[in-house]
């Protein structure tokens, strides 16, 4: 059994190309919803069933840091930037549990249309070994799962949000979070048209692509963040 009085700690990943609200806010909402100790985003370093980020590793962990800092909460972990080959789920989750200990609760946070394809993943079977599943749900998600893996979900559904401290791993959780129609790509677009992504992403965060020019053209001569990115760095 679990320590009652640990707050479970979460893992959300991506390869937040780049970061913005849409990543933010979800985990802010669930921080508070599910009474988590903290989040650590986890920017991936060779995604491996998705095309390569556009921005380099360190350059999107950096503006990651630099978007969460002032958020209580919320971290940024390097930890698949430390490793070699595709970054696995799997692999990243036993690599927190061994820093954790066996008896903290441990979450991972996913959108349904990831959880849908779960038993595509790679070792997917052996991620409710190491950690709960926490599916983030928003209006308007209607699509059905498929019948193994409701089959495969039935004796590890939680309905109760408490429950996550009552146990180590092996849960399926699913929460609720605001919809916000923003996406990675979208701002990529704008960007690369000269179009502001301003109001999408935390102004320093917006500040730094648009100087630099990372993603396009440059969209301001004098930005106050410290430290501009390198657009080359891919």
């Amino acid at each position: 059994m679990s320590d009652p009085q640990a707050a479970p700690v979460a893992v959300l990943g991506g390869t937040f190309d780049p970061v913005h609200y849409g990543h933010l806010r979800p985990a802010i909402e669930l921080l508070e919803a599910l009474g988590l100790s903290q989040i650590r985003l986890v920017p991936g370093h060779v995604p491996p069933h998705r095309p390569q980020p556009r921005l380099g590793a360190q350059a999107r962990a950096r503006l990651l840091e630099t978007a969460v800092a002032g958020i209580p909460g919320l971290a940024v972990d390097r930890c698949e930037l430390d490793r070699s080959g595709p970054s696995y789920t799997v692999d990243t989750l036993a690599g927190l549990r061994r820093r954790l200990g066996g008896h903290r609760p441990l979450c991972f946070i996913m959108g349904r249309d990831a959880f849908r394809g779960l038993m595509q993943w790679h070792q997917w079977e052996a991620l409710t070994r190491q950690a709960h599943l926490v599916v983030m749900t928003r209006g308007g998600d209607a699509e059905a799962l498929p019948p193994a893996l409701v089959e495969w979900m039935r004796p590890r559904r939680m309905h109760d949000p408490a429950a996550l401290r009552r146990s180590p791993s092996g849960g399926v959780l699913f929460q609720a979070v605001s919809r916000l129609e923003i996406s990675a790509t979208g701002i990529r677009r704008c960007l690369a048209l000269g179009r502001s992504a301003q109001g999408l992403m935390p102004d320093v965060v917006w500040h730094e692509l648009a100087s630099s020019g990372c993603y396009g053209y440059p969209q301001v001569s004098r930005a106050s963040s410290p430290g501009r990115l390198n657009p080359h760095h891919v």
